[in-house]
């Protein structure tokens, strides 16, 4: 097949890490570009010996130059093609997720590949976010084709919210905003309500952290909730209360969830009493560094189950090291405020603190406290968000559940 787009050739180096499945090319991997394009373009990358090795979207703007969308030569980049890979997403998630599919991530970027583009769904409501210059260009059209596929499934969309309002945009070239989409309703009031794991929660998609409700964490809550029945847990970084809802209905004796927004605090408070779970509920406004340093100095806590959820301590390489740090002094914490034979389930959500980092720090927070881990399960996010095993980036969520003696 003739090839129409502009080439860009890239360094060994950069072959290197395509020929390994990495879909990015970095500025400094590109030797020269062979023709005219305009930012967001397709375009092909070629090694150095002229071999094909992909297309994908070009960006001067960004440090990462090309996100590959292919490595077929023989792909025609139109409707078609993208909706055979909006269709191959949604049908891994009916596969993956069986009833949950009600409410689960159907497009994870790069994992989809669809580079910085997340499509969540809640009910009949889609959230959207788009990091990538490309996708932006092609958004109209990869919004209709959402609606088309899953109509041919039987779920009616109701709605797009947009949540573009993350500065990684700006390194990109685009300007930040937030809205409905044009296409379907408008005048929502920004408010959902889903069920996950028979719990219901109310979703302010408008308002809330991300698209409003953190997924990836669905498995994960559920398997707190054997350890919870008939204990005192203490649940830091609430958010919307998700664990502390999970430990609360499967019976445990008195959760308190914390977290240092009020307006978290009174979302995870709304929540309980949707479900009517407030007689065996507190909620506390604090910073969790702060209370635990406190209980501490004050001769213990009441608490044998320590639920940790911090946000991402790092987003870039450069701040790993205060990362650690920061992970490593609310463990300790919380490993010293547990008797023996009390439960920590503890997690970090930045794929810059790797797997074996997030090990030795629990190592290291355990030799301090004086206290040995036994491992209870060693999770990760859930499959909605699916690891490629060649993209480390997609391989970020690291939960461990223990029993600390």
């Amino acid at each position: 097949m003739e090839r129409n787009f502009p080439k860009a050739i890239i360094t060994p180096k950069g072959e290197k890490a395509l020929r390994g499945g990495h879909p990015w090319v970095y500025s400094d991997e590109i030797s020269r570009v062979v023709g005219d394009y305009e930012n967001g373009d397709l375009i092909d990358v070629y090694s150095a010996k002229n071999r094909f090795l992909g297309t994908g979207f070009i960006n001067d703007c960004s440090k990462i130059r090309v996100r590959v969308i292919s490595r077929n030569a023989n792909d025609k980049f139109d409707r078609a093609f993208y909706g055979r890979r909006i269709r191959y997403a949604l049908e891994y998630r009916k596969t993956v997720m069986g009833e949950d599919f009600a409410c689960c991530r159907l497009i994870f970027g790069e994992a989809d590949s669809f580079p910085g583009f997340t499509v969540d769904r809640f009910g009949e409501i889609l959230v959207t976010q788009v990091l990538s210059l490309g996708i932006e260009r092609i958004k109209e059209m990869l919004y209709e084709l959402l609606v088309e596929e899953l109509n041919a499934l039987g779920v009616q969309v109701s709605a797009i919210y947009e949540r573009n309002d993350v500065k990684i945009r700006e390194l990109e070239g685009m300007e930040q905003y937030t809205g409905f989409w044009s296409g379907l309703r408008t005048d929502l009031p920004g408010v959902t309500k889903i069920v996950e794991n028979g719990i219901r929660y109310s979703v302010d998609y408008v308002n809330g952290q991300k698209t409003g409700f953190f997924l990836d964490q669905k498995y994960n809550r559920r398997a707190i909730r054997q350890i919870a029945a008939g204990r005192t847990v203490l649940d830091c970084f609430t958010h919307t209360g998700a664990f502390a809802l999970n430990a609360a209905a499967a019976g445990a004796k008195l959760v308190n969830a914390v977290d240092i927004s009020e307006d978290a605090v009174e979302m995870a408070r709304s929540n309980a009493r949707l479900n009517g779970l407030e007689g065996n509920m507190q909620f506390t406004c604090a910073n969790v560094f702060d209370l635990l340093t406190d209980m501490y100095k004050n001769g213990g806590s009441p608490y044998d189950f320590i639920i940790l959820d911090p946000p991402a301590f790092t987003k870039s390489s450069f701040t790993v090291k205060n990362a650690i740090r920061g992970y490593k002094e609310i463990n300790l914490k919380a490993m010293r405020l547990l008797n023996r034979g009390g439960y920590l389930a503890t997690c970090s959500c930045s794929h810059f603190m790797t797997e074996p980092l997030f090990k030795q720090m629990l190592h290291d927070a355990a030799a301090d406290a004086e206290v040995s881990l036994r491992q209870i399960e060693a999770r990760q996010q859930s499959p909605d968000h699916p690891i490629l095993w060649n993209v480390p980036e997609t391989d970020y969520l690291k939960f461990f559940i223990f029993q600390v003696v």
